[in-house]
């Protein structure tokens, strides 16, 4: 796709073609609003003192709150989340050839990457063995408003290092997994992302 900065006191407009996502990434935390964080390549960039998008209309932007989110495991909340932090990477190889337009040939995915941590409150070992046994699980993060949109992301075989759990003071234990996904084997995908609006098409 193409994405335009414009800067029209200046006047300055930038388009950017040939973009591809390299990486989406947000954090999980108890208050505030949820924000994204995407990462892009682009092939090239042309200047001009005009505008080329036209006059786009305004989106209807409604946000999730970190406070209608849930996280579960296998079905079920999975209490003592403090903060949680999702990466889903593309890992593009970029195709740096010589061309005299200074543009790159592409950006060709490879390997895709889906990578967290999560921390939370020492309670139980529930986690812990998990780890320490190297079995999968599938986690699910989603948040619902009260008017009916929903999104959900669920990471179907979750796997979880052994962390380490230290006691640094008299306040209570907290344990942080950087957690990895691989493909499942039912459904065989690595995740699957829904999201329910009223909006037809973007």
């Amino acid at each position: 796709m193409s994405i335009e900065t414009g800067m029209p006191e200046v006047p300055r407009f930038a388009m950017y073609s040939g973009c591809v996502l390299d990486q989406l990434s947000w954090q999980i935390q108890r208050s505030g609003l949820l924000t994204a964080t995407a990462r892009l390549v682009a092939q090239g960039e042309a200047i001009a003192t005009t505008t080329g998008a036209g006059t786009p209309a305004d989106l209807a932007l409604k946000r999730f709150g970190h406070f209608n989110g849930a996280i579960s495991r296998n079905g079920s909340a999975l209490g003592n989340v403090v903060s949680a932090e999702i990466t889903y990477a593309n890992t593009l190889d970029r195709i740096e050839t010589i061309r005299s337009d200074g543009k790159i040939d592409g950006a060709d995915p490879s390997i895709a990457a889906l990578t967290g941590r999560i921390e939370v409150r020492f309670a139980d070992s529930t986690l812990v063995s998990q780890a320490i046994n190297g079995d999968p699980c599938e986690i699910s993060f989603a948040y619902v408003l009260p008017s009916g949109e929903s999104f959900t992301f669920t990471v179907h075989a979750v796997y979880l290092p052994r962390p380490r759990i230290e006691i640094s003071g008299p306040q209570g234990v907290q344990a942080t997994f950087d957690w990895q996904a691989a493909k499942a084997a039912s459904p065989a995908r690595m995740c699957t992302a829904t999201l329910i609006n009223d909006i037809e098409a973007y």
